[in-house]
């Protein structure tokens, strides 16, 4: 299956390089570029890619409020993040907003394509250490408490189970520490998401630590 592919960046550079390293193979076709939000926006609508490489740091619209309004549209495209480590808080929004993947601009040619089929089939790729990276930047202090809005949304055990999955622990891990069925854990996980409005892992927990939801 050929995936179409829209890239949105402000770099010229970027763009081309992008663009050379999927030309490379048979699988992807860049179906159009952009160069600001405004602009990526009109692209999506006419050009309905299965995927979009996002920049975060572009002129006239940002690549986050590219992402709101996709997401208020209720268009299912999913978006990579494109940045750099010093935009640890952009790329954690990034997530909230529903995100698929976070990617370095100069990320490796099988990386890139791992993480444009992941979000084709509706999967977030994060690694281990950009999971991390999201755990200590929205480390909250005890004092702080959650927006109303979000206060009580989780239960005490979905709360303590999402707090398992911000460390690194796999559904079977969780049932066993909790002596409970590893279903159980994953009919938890589903509600989970459904009360915070994503469908994976990374977003969950992007978005509770946002929230003051869970404190790592």
């Amino acid at each position: 299956m050929m995936i179409n592919v829209l890239i949105v960046d402000d770099h010229f550079v970027v763009r081309e390089g992008l663009k050379m390293i999927l030309e490379t193979s048979d699988c992807f076709y860049v179906v159009g570029e952009a160069i600001n939000g405004e602009e990526a926006i009109r692209q999506i609508e006419k050009l309905q890619p299965d995927v979009v490489l996002m920049d975060l740091n572009m002129p006239v619209m940002s690549g986050l409020e590219t992402m709101k309004v996709i997401k208020n549209r209720n268009w299912s495209v999913p978006v990579i993040i494109l940045t750099t480590y010093n935009e640890d808080d952009l790329v954690i929004s990034g997530l909230a907003l529903g995100a698929k993947g976070y990617l370095l601009k100069d990320t490796s040619r099988d990386n890139l394509f791992r993480n444009i089929e992941a979000a084709v089939r509706g999967e977030t790729l994060l690694s281990a250490d950009m999971m991390q990276r999201v755990i200590s930047v929205k480390e909250l202090p005890d004092e702080e408490q959650p927006p109303k809005a979000y206060a009580g949304l989780l239960s005490d055990k979905e709360q303590r189970i999402l707090q398992y999955v911000a460390q690194g622990f796999k559904s079977k891990e969780i049932a066993f520490d909790l002596g409970i069925a590893e279903r159980t854990v994953k009919a938890h996980l589903t509600s989970i998401y459904n009360k915070l409005g994503v469908d994976s892992r990374p977003q969950a927990v992007a978005l509770a630590l946002e929230k003051g939801l869970i404190k790592m």
